[in-house]
């Protein structure tokens, strides 16, 4: 990394430029470069100014080096990490001539907590500025002074905000808080610079010439509010109260965040950000940290996940697209295209349906704009991009074509017979379905090379995850076209071969259903989900049901049962609650009833009809319900359905909502042990007489080889 000093006309510029990166990070060599640079400034008397400049497109700093943070084992070594990075930058703040970091791209973590210490922060218009602080989501608090001078530059209210949700803002947002001093075009943006530097020598604006503390002073009932004691008091108290209730106590760091905060913001510099080393370093060597740690790195592998041997081949544009089906799914993935500024013909039977998929697009603009994600005329744009129809007029200007209709091969097969004629040639034809064969649907084209299967996960536009399912005839081409429309999109894709459930489907289903076997043996449906929930699972697996649908679920476990085994027959209650018409959240009463609230069902007790009754216990429940998914998921890995340990827990977390603190399912798994995993799986298989306990292969393997499934 070069941090370059030069001098022009009394201005100081000190640039970054990372080499071979495409991006700044503020590693420790960056931190000591940088304390020589400013140890050379203080002995230049004629300096009138100094910049911080990237010569990075797009990024300031992307944040602190990861690494370093990982490898960190004792919180010592954590605490000192910090403190010399705070004592950097003091050195910065204590300037006693005025300091711009000029943001042309994102400013995160590190790259955040640098710009504070400057005196003014200039940015551009560039649609690529973000800027914040998001190492609660790491698991750690910021260590560089992020928790010290953020409240005290934008606000105690915004501060907590920005600091506790991890998420950055874009420009506008960051000037209307006045974390940003002014906002200019990228075009020319050293005479805006310029223009800067000369308003803030002239006094003209009046705000520059306070000090970075004073500028956001808060007005009316804010200012009331955050300067008075009892008003910050409160802010803390219902901050911590809000926190308390979202994380549910698995996740320490926004709760030490909040307590930092409130410790320092009334101290002054030296003891404040000795608060904030001191907890930065306890928090960073928890295991918790490291598993969110872990998931980061999944995310950002996946998120640029490339097709191996496949370097050479350049993916297609896809600027149209067809889809077939607006229903629930058709119409959520018409919307998702739309708002990637792709022009999208939905297609169905009759015009009902297609109004359906339109109203169903437009509800989530119109969700967007109430939220304040994009502005009216935003959603008006993008909701023009779809286009309706019952016919194929207009497939054949289609790049992609995604055939969303019901779950039920005859008709898919059809569909996907007629697009043979109706397609492009050039286009590809993909299948969204949740486990269906689309090799079997490839066979029924002129083109199977150009089929590829699709799993999104409902709803479409906020859950993260696609499961991308390529046959032995789709070519790479397919692949690689694919898995960039799938970026475009803002999801994150894993490769999956075709095989009865994919990946996701197989794994959950397989631990949804075993849910029916406890509850049909012991009853107590609300203590089987509370115990999942407080595992860290978003939900139970019987509330989970009554999302999904249980018709859409038996229909799944069906078609599992038929292409991989009995062990995924629906368990008889599933069957009965089906056919009394408790089809859950859809039609108001499933295992739960859905009102205003959400309570238990009365009906589901006298519905079960299992003679023989156990013990409720919690323990082995839970294991069950933990076992048989890591179990599954490890015949996947055997079958060859996934490539790794990885996609399991990139498929599992962003799929099913698996507790991020956990670090995935079988990572989680190797904290269990492979021999106490193989134990209690063979334990639990005499004892339930149940073959489905049987350890798979690929664990017996992994227990000769004194292997886990990341470890050794």
């Amino acid at each position: 990394m070069s941090v370059t000093f030069r001098e022009n006309n009394n201005i100081g510029t000190i640039e970054f430029d990372q080499e071979g990166s495409k991006v700044n990070l503020l590693t420790s060599d960056v931190i000591k470069r940088l304390d020589t640079v400013l140890d050379g400034i203080k002995t230049k008397q004629n300096l009138e100014v100094i910049v911080l400049w990237s010569k990075k497109k797009d990024v300031f700093f992307a944040g602190a080096d990861i690494k370093e943070i990982e490898q960190i084992t004792e919180s010592q070594d954590g605490m000192e990490k910090a403190r010399a990075g705070q004592k950097v930058l003091n050195k910065l703040e204590d300037l006693t001539i005025p300091t711009i970091a000029v943001i042309d791209g994102v400013a995160l973590g590190g790259g955040c907590e640098l710009s504070l210490a400057c005196q003014y922060r200039l940015a551009t218009f560039n649609d690529k500025v973000r800027i914040g602080l998001p190492e609660v989501n790491l698991g750690f608090v910021p260590g560089f002074g992020g928790t010290y001078r953020l409240p005290r530059i934008v606000g105690l209210a915004e501060g907590l905000k920005m600091i506790l949700a991890g998420k950055p803002v874009d420009g506008s947002k960051a000037l209307k808080i006045g974390l940003f001093d002014r906002l200019c075009p990228q075009t020319g943006l050293e005479d805006h610079l310029k223009k800067f530097i000369s308003d803030i020598k002239s006094g003209k604006d009046k705000r520059l010439g306070k000090t970075k503390y004073a500028r956001n002073k808060k007005k009316g009932w804010a200012g009331l509010l955050e300067g008075s004691l009892t008003g910050q008091s409160f802010i803390f108290y219902q901050t911590k109260k809000n926190v308390l209730k979202a994380t549910k106590g698995f996740y320490p760091a926004p709760v030490k965040a909040v307590e930092v905060i409130e410790k320092n913001f009334f101290l002054n510099r030296v003891k404040g950000l000795e608060v904030e080393a001191r907890t930065f370093g306890e928090l960073a060597v928890t295991g918790i940290s490291k598993n969110l740690v872990a998931v980061f790195y999944l995310s950002e592998k996946y998120k640029k996940l490339k097709l191996e041997g496949a370097d050479g081949i350049e993916s297609q544009p896809v600027r149209k697209c067809a889809v077939l089906g607006a229903g629930v799914m058709g119409g959520g993935i018409a919307q998702l295209l739309a708002s990637r500024d792709i022009w999208v013909r939905l297609k169905d039977i009759n015009y009902d349906a297609v109004a359906k998929g339109f109203q169903a697009a437009n509800k989530i603009f119109k969700d967007g704009v109430k939220k304040r994600k994009l502005t009216k005329a935003q959603a008006m744009t993008q909701m023009a991009h779809i286009t309706g129809t019952l016919d194929y007029s207009g497939f054949k200007t289609a790049d992609y074509v995604i055939e969303a209709v019901v779950e039920n091969m005859d008709i898919k097969k059809k569909v996907f017979k007629d697009l043979s004629g109706a397609a492009s040639e050039h286009a590809i034809l993909a299948t969204n379905t949740s486990a269906l064969s689309v090799t079997e649907m490839a066979k029924e084209t002129s083109r199977p090379e150009k089929v590829i299967g699709f799993h999104f996960f409902n709803p479409v536009h906020r859950m993260p995850l696609v499961e991308v399912i390529t046959t032995p005839m789709t070519s790479k081409e397919t692949i690689v076209t694919t898995l960039a429309l799938v970026k475009q999109l803002g999801k994150i894709p894993i490769l999956v071969k075709d095989s009865c459930g994919f990946l996701v489907n197989r794994v959950l289903l397989g631990y949804v259903n075993e849910a029916g076997r406890i509850l049909e043996e012991c009853g107590e449906m609300e203590k089987v989900d509370r115990l999942m929930t407080d595992f860290g699972m978003p939900m139970g697996p019987f509330a989970l049901s009554d999302e999904v649908g249980l018709d859409v679920g038996i229909k799944v476990l069906h078609i599992l049962e038929k292409g991989i085994n009995e062990r995924y027959k629906p368990v008889e209650i599933f069957e009965t609650i089906f056919k009394a018409g408790y089809l859950g959240k859809k039609s108001g009463q499933g295992f739960y009833s859905h009102g205003k609230e959400r309570t238990p069902n009365p009906e589901i007790n006298r519905l079960i009809t299992g003679s023989s009754r156990r013990r409720f216990d919690p323990e082995v429940c839970r294991e069950r319900l933990l076992y048989i998914m890591i179990n599954e998921a490890a015949r996947c890995l055997e079958e060859g359905v996934i490539d790794g340990a990885d996609t399991v827990d990139t498929g599992m977390i962003f799929g099913t909502g698996f507790p991020p603190f956990r670090g995935g399912l079988l990572r989680y798994a190797d904290t269990l042990g492979i021999d106490h995993l193989v134990s209690r799986l063979e334990k639990l298989g005499v004892e339930l007489n149940a073959p489905r306990f049987q350890p798979a292969k690929y664990i017996l393997d992994l227990r000769e080889k004194r292997k886990g499934f990341f470890k050794g």
